[in-house]
C-alpha cells in the first residue's frame, strides 16, 4: 500500500531502494520489448538489439540516469493520485495513460534532443511517432512495478 506522506521521490530514489527500482525498470523494458508484434514490434525489438550491441548494459544504465528525471515528471500525477484516493496506481495510471505517457515522454524527448549519438538519436527520432502508443501500452507493466515499490 502507498505510504500517503511520502512523495514519489522518497519511494523510490532512496538509497537502498534505487538500485531495485533501476532494476525493474530494465526488467519491463525487456519485457515490453519481448511482448512486440507486427511490423512496429519487429522495429523495436531490431533497434532494442542494435542499443544492446552498441553497449551492454546500456538499457540498465539508462535507466538509472533518466530514474531522477522521470520521478520528477511523474511526481504531479502521483500527487493527483494521492489527491483523488485512487485505488492503487494502476488504477490511476489506466485513467489518466495518456498523461501519464506524456510526463514519461518529456525525459526521453528532452534526452534525445541533447544527444550526440547520431545513430541512437536517429533510431528514436524513427521510433518516436509511435512511442506514445507504446508507452500507454507498457503503463499497466510499470504501474505493477511502481506498486511492488510502495507506490
Amino acid at each position: 500500500m502507498a505510504d500517503p506522506t511520502r512523495d514519489l521521490k522518497s519511494l523510490l530514489l532512496a538509497p537502498g531502494k534505487r538500485q531495485a527500482v533501476v532494476d525493474d525498470c530494465a526488467r519491463v523494458i525487456e519485457e515490453e520489448v519481448d511482448a512486440k508484434s507486427g511490423l512496429s514490434g519487429m522495429a523495436i525489438k531490431m533497434t532494442f538489439k542494435v542499443v544492446k550491441a552498441l553497449k551492454p548494459g546500456m538499457v540498465r544504465e539508462l535507466c538509472d540516469v533518466l530514474l531522477p528525471e522521470f520521478v520528477e515528471n511523474l511526481e504531479a500525477d502521483y500527487a493527483r493520485h494521492k489527491a483523488e484516493g485512487s485505488a492503487s496506481i494502476e488504477a490511476y495510471c489506466a485513467k489518466n495513460a495518456s498523461g501519464v505517457a506524456d510526463a514519461l515522454l518529456r525525459t526521453t524527448d528532452r534526452r534525445a534532443a541533447k544527444s550526440t549519438n547520431g545513430a541512437l538519436k536517429g533510431a528514436y527520432e524513427k521510433l518516436r511517432p509511435e512511442g506514445k502508443k507504446h508507452v500507454e501500452a507498457a503503463l499497466p507493466r510499470v504501474a505493477r512495478m511502481l506498486a511492488r515499490h510502495g507506490v
